[in-house]
């Protein structure tokens, strides 16, 4: 057993037998025990099992990239500091200025990696159980609860006529090479997709410039471009799990994109307006809409509805201009008021 087996073997061991829980269940559901239909969603229970157990990781993942992004413009500050600063002394003070902003955010670019650096082990042990473990009745090499009869099953199982341990390259079978350009097509699509979806929609306007946003569109583009040279190289159960996997990953993180979106990006827009829709409709004013500074600046600038009561003292012209809503005869009616009291005060004088 050589070294690359001796690694490997565990998580040949644990995908064998994860497939073959899977494919019992199928069976048990009442599928045919040699069918294609019951080893291919053996792959795709395989691929659940596994996106589960690694929902933490995303959810660091998600953690990570979105700090990434945040603290891009000052990375880019750091990196204009020493642009054109090529000694020894300036990079050492560059990467430990970047160093410290990453420990101060407590973040780093391979975190955003994790998930996908821990499922390509198990791409490579998948690839090896079909290519090495599922070879025919007389070479197949069992392994756990993957028996010679199961082995050799898997072996002769087909979806659409297409073996799932052919590749389109090692295969002269039509139906095998149009089954792998499908699922190659679709597991590129999904793949730049999900790129896409990451880094256009996901990311504040700041993080769309600058170098890592250029090396975010140089993977978007490599990545899939990968696929495209490496894809007629896998057997037909890879891609189906490789495309699988694009697939829960794709909706996983349209899921979380839409929900819980990165601040100041384009998805963030769209969720206060999803928001602000929908208040509107049950005529709910959100705080820090445009509508609810309309509603302050009214609540800011009441009516006054009461009427204004005169002041003590100044002339009868004053406090009639104050009293807006007097009516013309009481003008009249105060003076003559006015002038009997003045008379009845001079009769009384000259009394």
């Amino acid at each position: 057993m050589g070294f690359l087996d001796t690694i490997l073997w565990p998580l040949e061991w644990a995908v064998a037998n994860i497939m073959v829980l899977w494919h019992w269940l199928f069976t048990t559901l009442g599928m045919d025990s040699a069918g294609g239909w019951a080893w291919s969603l053996s792959i795709v229970g395989l691929v659940v099992t596994i996106r589960v157990m690694l929902i933490p990781l995303f959810v660091k993942q998600i953690k990570a990239s979105r700090a990434m992004q945040m603290i891009a413009p000052e990375l880019r500050a750091i990196q204009n500091k020493y642009k054109n600063k090529k000694d020894q002394a300036s990079r050492e003070a560059m990467s430990r200025e970047t160093m410290e902003l990453y420990s101060k955010h407590k973040t780093n670019p391979f975190s955003s990696c994790l998930p996908m650096l821990i499922q390509a082990p198990i791409f490579f042990a998948l690839f090896r159980v079909l290519n090495y473990r599922i070879e025919g009745v007389d070479e197949a090499r069992p392994i756990g609860m993957l028996t010679t009869e199961l082995a050799a099953q898997a072996h002769d199982a087909t979806i659409f006529g297409a073996q799932l341990s052919d590749t389109f390259i090692g295969s002269t079978d039509i139906s095998t090479k149009i089954v792998s350009a499908v699922l190659i097509v679709m597991m590129v699509a999904t793949t730049f997709t999900t790129q896409r979806q990451l880094t256009q929609k996901n990311m504040p306007a700041s993080a769309l410039e600058g170098p890592m946003a250029q090396q975010q569109k140089i993977l978007m583009y490599a990545l899939p471009f990968i696929f495209v040279i490496t894809g007629p190289n896998f057997p037909v159960g890879v891609l189906i799990y490789w495309t699988t996997t694009n697939l829960w990953t794709m909706g996983q993180q349209f899921y979380v994109i839409r929900n819980n979106p990165t601040p100041g990006s384009e998805a963030e827009r769209q969720l206060k307006a999803r928001k602000e829709a929908k208040a509107r409709k049950k005529g709910i004013v959100i705080e820090g809409t445009s509508e609810d500074t309309t509603t302050k600046t009214i609540e800011a600038q009441p009516v006054n509805r009461q009427r204004q009561q005169p002041k003590k003292g100044g002339s009868r012209a004053q406090r009639k201009k104050q009293v807006p809503g007097q009516s013309a005869s009481s003008p009249a009616s105060d003076d003559s008021a006015d002038t009997d009291g003045a008379g009845s005060d001079k009769k009384d004088s000259d009394d």
